[in-house]
C-alpha cells in the first residue's frame, strides 16, 4: 500500500515541467475573496490558466498600463 502511494507521487513529478531558468519562487497569500475573483477571471480564459499563470498575466498586464501610463 505504501509502494502505491509513493509510485502515483512519482509518476506526477515526471509529468511537471522543470523550472524556468532565472525565476524564484513567491509565496503569496491573499484573501479568500480575491482567489475567488481570480478563479472566476480564469474560466473566462480559452485555456484556463493555472492560478499562478493568471497571476502573471495580470501582472504583466498592470506593469504594461502602469508603464504606459507613466509615459504620458
Amino acid at each position: 500500500m505504501g509502494s502505491c502511494h509513493y509510485d502515483v507521487n512519482v509518476k506526477m513529478v515526471r509529468l511537471m515541467a522543470p523550472p524556468k531558468k532565472d525565476t524564484e519562487a513567491l509565496t503569496l497569500r491573499l484573501p479568500r475573496e480575491m482567489i475567488e475573483a481570480i478563479d472566476d477571471r480564469r474560466r473566462r480564459e480559452a485555456d484556463v490558466p493555472t492560478r499562478p499563470e493568471m497571476i502573471r498575466r495580470a501582472l504583466v498586464q498592470w506593469l504594461s498600463m502602469t508603464d504606459d501610463a507613466a509615459k504620458q
